[in-house]
């Protein structure tokens, strides 16, 4: 497809790209978008009805109809076939499992929409450095990427159905759990650059050792030829230990280290970001970034190093890096008056946590910080010594007020800020973040600087959403 054309398939091409057949209607009929939830079908869509462990969309194919779905791919010839029959569909294609076609269809709309993929992972940072990415190299391309959490199984191949609109650029994060699913994506994705940010204690449940997570990491390689590329963390030993074995080319970044591309100089300007000298192959330039700690001067350095692989001049990223901000809830800073919240509510870790302590704990211009912080989820038997010790970091940091939300793990929270010396006064625990978000507004001062942040599921942003309400 030439690039700046849309991609227009068949019922009969979709029907071949998602390994089904079609089992009724024009061989010719043409598919003008995806839909895999019927309440969002638009005339045209392809409706796909997935399967999953608490959902069926085969029973939405009638409610896909009446929305004006073009066509749709089920699994179930009986009741599904019978009602899309009865409801006049265009088209109806049959496979054996819907998510797989799903994934099939993915692949097949990346491999004709021409466009190349640049495919992030890590532990860490995964999100920023793919904003970061696409924000770089939009001056020099059109650019796709994947928003919000579109990053696994499902996600990832209905955001590569969107590249049938013709973008130069696939800029996609790769999710993952549970070891495998990383190469599912890859094998989906195909991706043209890996990025692999950072090996860290997330998800840790679901593993038996921070290296058993480096490995499930590490699938980012798999599939690899001699003409890939990967981007990798010079500052991570497990990374750099696993891309040794990389087939193809190894573009390195750090911070403060001997890297391809590395940022030197790295200097906290407390709320306002971060500034750092970027050198890479005997030149430099001075950037600044309204990014908040030192791990997000690495997740840009990632991203000048996927840039400069696209042949973006260097001359031109302080400009770009410049137009890198936080994105909601991930480390986005709220001025309510005199009182400033830092929303970092999206996710949690203790890597992360510790970043956003360190970058928040460098503002000098405020009376008093506070920290809320929800319960980390997912970290298995080590939760309750991760969730301590980044208790005590909070005092470390500076933070002169501590609020946790949530189970036990939420209390040992408390417990580290009380035993690096917070007094009884400073440190509270709320089961819920309602329940804290009440408190937290009746406590906050003009000149606080409050840092809100926890895992997805404890609800955090409802802190910040009733200081704003009350702002």
């Amino acid at each position: 497809m030439p690039h700046g054309g849309p991609l227009v398939l068949r019922a009969d091409e979709t029907a071949a790209a998602c390994g089904g057949r079609l089992v009724a209607g024009r061989p010719d009929a043409r598919v003008t978008g995806f839909a895999i939830d019927s309440r969002r079908v638009r005339p045209g869509d392809v409706f796909l009805a997935l399967r999953g462990a608490r959902f069926d969309g085969h029973r939405f194919v009638p409610e896909a109809l009446r929305n004006g779905a073009g066509g749709v791919v089920i699994s179930d010839l009986s009741a599904a076939g019978r009602d899309a029959a009865a409801a006049g569909a265009p088209f109806v294609i049959a496979v054996q499992d819907t998510t797989g076609a799903l994934q099939r269809l993915g692949r097949f709309v990346r491999r004709r929409s021409g466009a190349r993929v640049v495919a992030i992972t890590g532990s860490v940072g995964k999100t920023t450095t793919k904003e970061n990415v696409a924000t770089l190299l939009a001056g020099s391309y059109r650019v796709f990427r994947n928003a919000g959490n579109l990053n696994n199984h499902i996600g990832l191949p209905l955001s590569l159905l969107e590249l049938r609109h013709g973008p130069e650029i696939a800029v996609v994060e790769l999710g993952m759990n549970h070891a495998g699913e990383i190469r599912t994506l890859v094998d989906i994705a195909e991706p043209d650059v890996r990025v692999w940010t950072n090996v860290a204690e997330v998800h840790a449940e679901f593993f038996d050792s921070i290296e058993a997570i480096a490995d499930a990491k590490a699938e980012i390689m798999e599939g690899a030829t001699a003409a890939a590329q990967l981007v990798a963390n010079a500052g991570d030993p497990r990374v750099m230990a696993r891309a040794a074995t990389f087939p193809g080319t190894v573009t390195t970044f750090g911070v403060e280290r001997d890297a391809d591309i590395s940022a030197r100089r790295v200097r906290s300007l407390g709320l306002a970001g971060m500034s750092a000298t970027i050198e890479s192959a005997g030149a430099s330039v001075d950037v600044r970034t309204p990014l908040l700690g030192y791990g997000q001067v690495a997740n840009l350095a990632a991203a000048i190093a996927v840039a400069l692989r696209f042949d973006v001049p260097l001359e031109l990223i302080p400009e770009r890096a410049a137009r890198c901000v936080p994105q909601p809830g991930r480390g986005q800073v709220v001025r309510l008056g005199r009182l400033t919240v830092v929303d970092d509510t999206y996710n949690a870790s203790p890597v992360a946590l510790r970043a956003a302590l360190d970058a928040v704990g460098g503002e000098r211009d405020c009376l008093r910080r506070v920290a809320v912080l929800g319960e980390m989820l997912e970290l298995g038997v080590r939760s309750p010594a991760l969730h301590e010790a980044c208790g005590r970091a909070a005092v470390e940091a500076g933070f002169g007020v501590v609020v946790t939300v949530g189970g036990p793990p939420a209390a040992a929270l408390a417990a580290g800020a009380r035993a690096a010396g917070l007094p009884e006064s400073a440190v509270a625990t709320f089961e819920t973040s309602a329940a804290a978000a009440g408190h937290v507004a009746d406590i906050a001062r003009e000149g606080d600087v409050i840092l809100v942040k926890g895992s997805r599921g404890i609800g955090m942003d409802r802190v910040v959403e009733r200081l704003k309400a009350e702002r």
